[in-house]
């Protein structure tokens, strides 16, 4: 199964529906979907290499405009469908606390949760929420997830092949390792956030 969806991707990252499909999942991550745009991008740049740099921007736009839902959300819809989202991620409680850490440290929280893999929605909804200048909130949402985007797709242009060659012999070690990192992430933000 794992091996007929790792083609699917593959076949998807080469055709005309790939640059659509790329910037529809950064856009949802960063406001309401669970899974991170990498799991296209990289297929994207290991199938066509020279267009790297292209879908890390096609990704990074997305990905902001995305946050920009995400930050509408915390503004304006917090108590109905903005709460609803971080108590599915098991947030919910300690929405207080982070506001409070928002009012000292909201550009460094920026900066370092969009380029983990925490959960970037969580960061766009609560900047929202605590009322963080949106100005600054979407030049450092540029700033972090470009340099996460960007430099994904780099390490894929140069070691792409090595990289290609070594998920498709370890596809179920990858797959695992990508799983990890994702729940990683939402136990990240649930605990240790």
């Amino acid at each position: 199964m794992l091996r007929r969806l790792y083609e699917w991707t593959m076949r998807l990252a080469g055709s005309r529906h790939a640059v659509p499909a790329l910037a529809g999942v950064s856009f949802a991550e960063s406001s309401f979907f669970p899974i991170p745009p990498d799991v296209i991008l990289v297929p994207m740049c290991l199938a066509q290499p020279p267009k790297a740099r292209y879908y890390a921007l096609v990704c990074t736009i997305a990905s902001v405009l995305g946050g920009l839902l995400g930050y509408a959300i915390g503004a304006l819809l917090y108590d109905t469908v903005g709460a609803w989202l971080i108590a599915a991620y098991g947030y919910g409680d300690r929405m207080e606390e982070f506001r409070a850490a928002y009012a000292e440290w909201g550009a460094l929280i920026i900066l370092i949760k969009g380029f983990t893999p925490i959960p970037f929605k969580l960061v766009t909804i609560a900047s929202g929420f605590a009322g963080y200048d949106l100005l600054w909130f979407i030049v450092l949402s540029i700033i972090t997830r470009g340099f996460r985007f960007f430099l994904v797709a780099e390490l894929l242009r140069h070691y792409g092949e090595p990289i290609r060659d070594f998920i498709d012999r370890r596809l179920n070690l990858v797959t695992t390792a990508l799983v990890v990192v994702i729940v990683g992430g939402f136990v990240i933000a649930r605990y240790a956030v």
